[in-house]
């Protein structure tokens, strides 16, 4: 049986995978879109809630180390200097799909993240790329200046092969690490892949104190690392029954090392000593609650319950009582256990070196070789970022990509 020729093949239908896929088509290239699960775009699918933040406006390609992390946070500059946020809305605003803009930038679909799935399906079918899914790919290899891919609904054969297969975040949508096997396979270097935008569990009798602010939520700064390295965040904060989670942590999460404290300020940009000092002047009212109009009323209760000498009438309290409590709520210092782990992050951090890759096609040493998308080590903030490395690294790729052979 001959094997089927295609001037590129793509592996992995996600939001890369399908853009590239799409891309390269209209350029006139033969093109195979393969993976291994029965869904596409389960990633997508769930993404912003179902609606999908498909990119960020307030993203800057000069200065992208502001929005993305890896060991080389400029390598993304190029791809995403030349495909932007606008572009991709113009591409949705083609496909008649209304979106909103939430907070700092986000852009989400009005209805449903199915939308951008049907969207870029039917980017595919006007370039008549040729979709084999559910279809494994079993074995790799190069010859004669092109790759022999076996699979499994046969053998094909193609002088472009890109890797568009994420990383290895949410398995229960079928992430794998076939990406970096591959990479590996063709001798380049991998970024050792680390959950990112995950939650961040508190185990033991430490956080026992907390775990009943479970479904809380307030705005919080955030920091971890200290002088150069350090990285703060202002973002809402939610308490769960394990630890905490919400922006601020998801965000934080992809710069913070296992063993290192994060430091909240629980009420940004308030004096908080200042306004304990006045209500000691002119309140009779108890300690716990003065500190409800400053925070949640649970939190209050809990941070007072925590401190007898707080348990009195804000009057009769010591001034050294309110500047600690003043300087927990400025300064709280709690050390996360761990990570929720790739079962609950977002993204995967690390991955394909991007020493081995060009940032202008994202071409490996390995001639043909491309990787894109999250398989590479590039992680964007939470907010639509990722979803835009996505479409622009598969731009710049297929862009790149030899004409038909």
């Amino acid at each position: 049986m001959n094997a089927a020729a295609f001037d590129a093949v793509v592996v992995g239908a996600g939001a890369a995978g399908l853009f590239c896929a799409a891309q390269a088509g209209q350029r006139g290239l033969r093109v195979l879109l393969l993976d291994h699960s029965e869904r596409v775009a389960e990633k997508v699918r769930i993404a912003g809630g179902g609606r999908c933040n498909f990119t960020n406006r307030d993203l800057d390609p000069r200065a992208p180390q502001r929005h993305f992390v890896g060991d080389n946070p400029h390598f993304c500059r190029s791809a995403l200097a030349r495909y932007t946020p606008g572009q991709f809305i113009e591409l949705v605003d083609r496909h008649g799909i209304r979106w909103h803009e939430k907070h700092k930038g986000q852009l989400f679909c009005d209805e449903s993240s199915q939308q951008i799935i049907d969207m870029l399906l039917a980017e595919c079918a006007a370039a008549h790329v040729t979709r084999w899914q559910p279809c494994t790919v079993q074995a790799v290899a190069f010859e004669a200046g092109a790759y022999r891919i076996h699979t499994g609904r046969g053998e094909v054969h193609a002088p472009n092969l890109v890797i568009a297969t994420g990383g290895l975040s949410i398995p229960q949508l079928g992430a794998s690490d076939f990406g970096y096997r591959l990479a590996r396979q063709f001798g380049l270097r991998v970024v050792t892949p680390r959950p990112a935008l995950v939650p961040l569990p508190f185990g033991g009798e430490a956080w026992a104190p907390y775990a009943g602010l479970a479904g809380l939520a307030l705005p919080v700064r955030m920091a971890t690392g200290s002088r150069k390295n350090r990285v703060e965040f202002l973002e809402d904060l939610l308490f769960t029954h394990r630890g905490l989670s919400g922006p601020a942590v998801l965000q934080i999460s992809s710069y913070w090392s296992p063993g290192a404290p994060l430091q909240i300020d629980l009420a940004p940009g308030i004096d908080v000593a200042q306004v304990l000092q006045s209500a000691k002047r002119d309140s009779r009212k108890h300690v716990a609650n003065e500190l409800a109009a400053l925070l949640p009323n649970r939190m209050a209760e809990a941070w007072v319950l925590a401190d007898e000498s707080l348990q009195r009438p804000i009057g009769e309290t010591s001034d050294k009582a309110l500047a600690r409590l003043a300087e927990r709520i400025a300064r709280w210092e709690t050390t996360p256990s761990g990570s929720e782990g790739y079962r609950k992050a977002e993204v995967t951090a690390g991955g394909v070196d991007t020493r081995d890759l060009s940032s202008q096609t994202l071409e490996s040493k390995q001639r043909g070789l491309y990787f894109i998308g999250e398989v590479v080590d590039v992680t964007g903030w939470l907010g639509g970022y990722n979803f835009q490395w996505a479409w622009a690294s598969a731009h710049a790729c297929a862009q790149a990509l030899g004409g038909p052979a």
